[in-house]
């Protein structure tokens, strides 16, 4: 499984139910690497979504403990087990977490390439990403140039789980 997020220096991801951040080049690369694939996100992100409502060109599957929660062209599941089980119908490598916070803590364990955005900023935040510097566990596979949206430097960097 892939997960897919932008993060500051600190590792901070949003601030008050938004993004730190919005860089147009970083929307590309996020629609690039998930239209066609089955991206897995939290109710409370859904819900910042234009008019709350699923991303299209994708299957979008919703992980929320609200047991009467549903919504219209996505798969609603409850639990990590239950998610588990209906991501047994695709290949891992065309699945993406794309958040929020509580959604990447859980599945981090289960994926294998991080797709990050590094944005050389420190933002005011309330939420964070795993820092995948600090885990021994990841390596840095790839990384771009360092890019720039006005005055904001930025690269794109893939994390892979090491093979033991």
């Amino acid at each position: 499984m892939n997960i897919i997020v932008a993060v500051d220096n600190n590792w901070a991801i949003g601030n008050k139910d938004e993004l730190l951040v919005r860089i147009p080049n970083d929307h590309k690369h996020f629609r690039e690497e998930t239209t066609g694939k089955v991206v897995v996100l939290g109710r409370k992100t859904l819900q910042t979504f234009p008019q709350g409502l699923p991303l299209k060109n994708r299957t979008n599957i919703i992980l929320s403990r609200d047991k009467n929660f549903t919504v219209k062209d996505a798969v609603v599941v409850h639990s990590v087990d239950e998610l588990l089980e209906e991501l047994k119908a695709y290949k891992t490598e065309e699945v993406y977490v794309i958040g929020g916070e509580s959604v990447y803590r859980q599945l981090l364990p289960y994926c294998d390439v991080a797709h990050i955005t590094k944005i050389d900023r420190e933002y005011e935040a309330d939420t964070w990403f795993p820092n995948l510097d600090e885990d021994q566990e990841w390596e840095i596979t790839a990384d771009s140039d360092e890019q720039t949206y006005f005055d904001i430097p930025y690269t794109f960097l893939k994390y892979e789980r090491k093979a033991y």
